[in-house]
């Protein structure tokens, strides 16, 4: 299948594109497996398919994908859509035909391994994880919390795009703030679910991160029915989402600079948050949120979200006439945040390392289009492995053990972990034992692997 809000049109569905879009996600979800000609390690088709569980591969170039005709050239052999092909996602391989898959589970040796690993290993795993179900996987591989919880995707079902592209199409706050009331309730609803599948385990929920044009339509016939939906012209809906178009959209406006230009927004997920833990306290579920400002580089920026979050969380408790315990943390994906960690530290709960983004700014290479050299690098040995597969440890290392380092001697007992996708990775995972971290959170399906590795970790220190 080709197109992603077509692919329920098959009970077995491997959905293959170009590169896929935060646009494309119900498709994913839907999908048994993906597979993209561009990409790696971390683009949005891996990291999205990873946090589902989904057989994906990505960044296979010699794939040549005619969207007009609905077909997949491979050297001579032409696949058209209604064909049967197999995904290997360990090895990479694409095979003609069907093959016999099963479901992963903990037991027998596997579980007994996991048994032991416990019993040795000092730092946590936890997981990314955005949706109830995920927690749930996750919870049940092991995982002692959640180190990641992307807001945004929880945006991209159909009821609730239309309010977030109303959201950003608004020219004024009151119109911003009604869309926002909109998909209150529903990040509400979703918060409940994961704190509910995590109860009595930390939950980090990191703030609305990508750039905005990642939500508003791009096909001129989506654009037509927002139009409508609003009852804008079509040529508005055109104009902003023109105006929204990024040269180099993962160094914009995203992060905590979405939140500081429409703090209405950081609001509106900041109750969210709160009015959810206050719902499961009154059910008798402890809930501990963690709420991450992503992408600061600055204090200020920090300090300009704590204010926002706090003063909601201040006035939904005095609303509710009621509190629960919450922390308030950062992510340290900017170089420049290492270099003053000691001073965000002062005023952060904990911080967690987003090392996709850090590998990305330290080594100012693409995670999207890196793909197209990375695989030469390493074969002529200018790079022994893909630095968004295996933390580069001389380098982005160590912009992760100066942050952690400094960020202690600020707060001695400051909580520190990384999300990004080298937490399922064993050298990794090593390292950031060997550097003190106090967890590491990696995708549901990683989560036993993470966890073997930092007993392993933990076996080779006493040695």
């Amino acid at each position: 299948m080709f197109f992603a809000d077509e692919a329920n049109k098959y009970k077995y569905t491997i959905l293959v594109r170009i590169e896929t879009s935060p646009e494309d996600l119900e498709g994913m979800n839907i999908a048994r497996g993906i597979l993209t000609a561009r990409g790696g390690m971390t683009s949005h088709a891996a990291v999205v398919a990873r946090g589902m569980g989904k057989c994906c591969i990505s960044g296979a170039g010699a794939l040549k994908i005619n969207y007009k005709t609905r077909t997949l050239k491979v050297g001579d052999k032409v696949y058209h859509e209604g064909d049967w092909i197999s995904l290997n996602g360990s090895t990479g391989n694409i095979i003609e035909g069907k093959v016999a898959t099963s479901e992963p589970e903990l037991s027998g040796e596997f579980a007994e391994i996991m048994t032991l690993s416990d019993k040795y290993a000092t730092m946590q795993v936890r997981t990314n994880a955005d949706t109830p179900n995920d927690a749930k996987v996750a919870r049940n591989f092991g995982a002692q919390g959640i180190g990641l919880t992307r807001t945004e995707h929880m945006f991209f079902e159909v009821d609730r795009i239309k309010a977030m592209r109303e959201m950003i199409l608004s020219d004024t706050l009151i119109g911003r703030q009604n869309a926002l009331e909109k998909l209150l309730p529903m990040q509400r609803s979703d918060f409940e679910g994961i704190f509910e599948a995590m109860q009595g385990l930390p939950v980090t929920v990191r703030l609305l991160d990508p750039p905005l044009h990642e939500f508003v339509p791009h096909q001129l016939e989506t654009q037509r029915s927002l139009a409508e939906e609003m009852h804008i012209t079509l040529e508005a809906v055109k104009i902003k989402v023109a105006e929204l178009e990024e040269f180099n959209p993962m160094l914009g406006h995203r992060g905590c600079r979405l939140g500081i230009t429409y703090p209405e927004i950081t609001e509106m997920q900041a109750r969210a948050i709160i009015e959810a833990a206050l719902n499961l306290k009154e059910r008798g579920i402890v809930a501990k949120p963690e709420i991450m400002i992503p992408l600061i580089g600055t204090l200020t920026e920090f300090e300009s979200q704590e204010a926002v979050i706090r003063e909601t969380a201040n006035k939904v408790f005095k609303e509710r006439n009621d509190t629960v315990e919450y922390a308030v943390g950062t992510m340290i994906e900017i170089p420049r945040a290492t270099l003053i960690a000691d001073k965000i530290a002062k005023y952060a709960d904990f911080f967690s390392f987003g090392t996709n983004d850090l590998t990305q700014m330290a080594f100012g290479y693409s995670r999207d289009d890196a793909s197209k050299f990375l695989p030469i690098y390493i074969e002529k040995g200018i790079l022994t492995a893909d630095p968004f597969e295996v933390l580069d440890q001389e380098g982005v290392g160590q912009l992760v053990e100066m942050a952690t380092e400094r960020g202690r001697n600020t707060k001695p007992k400051l909580k520190v972990g990384i999300c990004g996708e080298h937490g399922g990775d064993p050298s990794s995972v090593e390292f950031c034992y060997r550097t003190g971290l106090n967890y590491v959170s990696c995708s549901p399906y990683r989560v036993p692997i993470a966890r073997l590795a930092s007993a392993q970790a933990a076996i080779k220190a006493s040695l």
